[in-house]
């Protein structure tokens, strides 16, 4: 029953690797959340997964570091009053993890020095902030 997750069109964790426990839920539900174990914990050992390439593996425990313990990674979902609900909302809450954590750094920023235009008017903003400021000194209300 249960399926690949599909990261990206690259990386797929297959079923085999995902850890399901279910437990009892708290909120709504009525009588029946005494019985129905809807809650639903999804886990991936990142760490020691070999659907994850060695290069994307080191990018990914690095970013996810506050959210792994022992290299597993672990989602919780309880928000619906069914399994298969919370089950849905967990794999997609571990698979946009997971794309985060594997998408590629933004570009480094090149500095640039401002325009000779853009440093002209700021001098000449600076100067008029002055003027502004010079003409409120002094004088008072006599």
């Amino acid at each position: 029953m249960a399926e690949d997750l599909v990261v990206t069109r690259t990386l797929v964790v297959p079923a085999a690797e995902l850890g399901e426990r279910f437990s009892r839920s708290s909120g709504p539900g009525g009588q029946g959340v005494n019985t129905a174990d809807s809650r639903v914990e999804l886990s991936f050992d990142l760490a020691a997964s070999p659907s994850v390439p060695e290069w994307l593996r080191t990018r990914m425990l690095a970013r996810l570091r506050t959210r792994l313990t022992d290299g597993v990674l672990t989602i919780a979902a309880s928000e619906h009053r069914t399994q298969l609900q919370n089950r849905a909302a967990a794999r997609e809450r571990m698979a946009r993890l997971l794309r985060d954590a594997a998408a590629a750094p933004p570009p480094v920023r090149r500095a640039t020095k401002p325009t000779r235009g853009s440093q002209e008017r700021r001098i000449a903003e600076k100067k008029r902030r002055s003027q502004t400021k010079q003409g409120r000194r002094g004088g008072g209300w006599d």
